[in-house]
């Protein structure tokens, strides 16, 4: 049988680091061609934030580790190496799915103690990247989160998130919700080089219009912007443009950092598709993870007229109903904690 070799009692040489966080099983399917799911059960569910982080959330829900979207930029790479497995391919293709994560939410979410604070999903990896498909863990923890009275973000690439609008509608006449679609890249070349995985820009406008569709607000986060190849005005007035005509409440713009592994993964695909601008990288990142201070400031002052001339000054916060007002959350933390 092509599944016997997927039993929990299967020796398929997991790796210790996998074996650390609860492992059952490895996953290969024909429909999920190249991807591994790594099943486990989480003991935990409700992640804290620290303090420090000074991002307007302070628990996070995150379903998946790794992410088939595979963007080449991804701040979450580094993860991987907790687990034993590299932060490039695998980051891709070996999946870590917490096939009781629901569950143990429902647990969490029901203890005296919970203070029904704002949840945040989507902050590490997408989830609604392809395994969600498969493993449906979405709907359960919307549910989870409506029916327990927490208010709850989700920030995604994925036209998946389709499938749960009618029940994330119903959460929101219950609870302050969220929603936020990642679209940093116009260019659909330069896209698919850049998140192979990921539907096409087109795609998430049309995602964008169905979540106004659907009597919700929705923001966008332009981010991360490419230092010379998505940084322009003429790329940033195109894609804001589209973006409002798409029906987007609010944008939040800001640049790329490169941390850890992240920034060697990166730096490799530049070399290969634009290898003219190693050395202009280099030199902007010579000081560390983020863009230079100087960079910034010329990138807000680049974007803002473009965000106001679009009408896109939504609210940051974005909830579909009213909450108790959070501290802002700075440039830093915002790249720390949502990509």
């Amino acid at each position: 049988m092509r599944w016997a070799a997927q039993g929990v009692d299967v020796d398929d040489g997991a790796l210790p680091g996998l074996q650390r966080i609860g492992f059952v099983r490895s996953v290969r399917t024909p429909q999920f061609d190249g991807i591994t799911f790594h099943e486990v059960l989480c003991k935990s569910a409700l992640n804290k934030v620290p303090e420090v982080s000074m991002v307007p959330f302070k628990y996070t829900v995150n379903g998946y580790r790794g992410c088939s979207h595979a963007c080449r930029y991804c701040f979450a790479r580094p993860t991987h190496e907790y687990l034993d497995l590299d932060p490039g391919d695998d980051f891709d293709t070996q999946v870590v799915v917490k096939t009781n994560v629901v569950e143990v939410l429902r647990r969490e979410l029901s203890r005296r103690s919970w203070g029904r604070e704002t949840v945040a999903l989507g902050t590490n990896t997408d989830p609604y990247q392809r395994a969600e498909g498969r493993y449906a863990l979405m709907p359960g923890i919307i549910g989870a989160l409506a029916e327990s009275g927490t208010p709850f973000s989700i920030l995604t690439k994925g036209t998946l998130l389709r499938r749960d609008l009618p029940a994330i509608a119903a959460a929101a006449a219950e609870v302050p919700v969220s929603l936020s679609i990642s679209l940093a890249i116009g260019d659909a070349d330069l896209q698919r080089q850049l998140e192979p995985g990921t539907p096409t820009p087109h795609a998430r406008l049309q995602l964008i219009s169905a979540i106004r569709a659907a009597g919700l607000g929705c923001h966008v986060m332009v981010a991360p912007v490419l230092p010379y190849l998505t940084d322009s005005r003429e790329h940033l007035d195109m894609l804001l443009g589209q973006i409002a005509e798409a029906g987007a409440t609010g944008v939040t713009v800001f640049g790329l950092h490169l941390r850890g592994s992240t920034r060697g993964w990166f730096m490799s695909w530049l070399a290969t598709a634009y290898p003219e601008l190693v050395a202009p990288y280099r030199r902007l990142y010579r000081h560390g993870a983020y863009l230079p201070e100087e960079y910034r400031a010329e990138l807000r002052q680049r974007a803002a007229p473009l965000v106001a001339r679009h009408g896109l000054n939504g609210d940051d916060r974005r909830f579909s109903r009213p909450t108790t007002p959070q501290p802002a959350a700075t440039p830093q933390a915002l790249q720390e904690t949502l990509f």
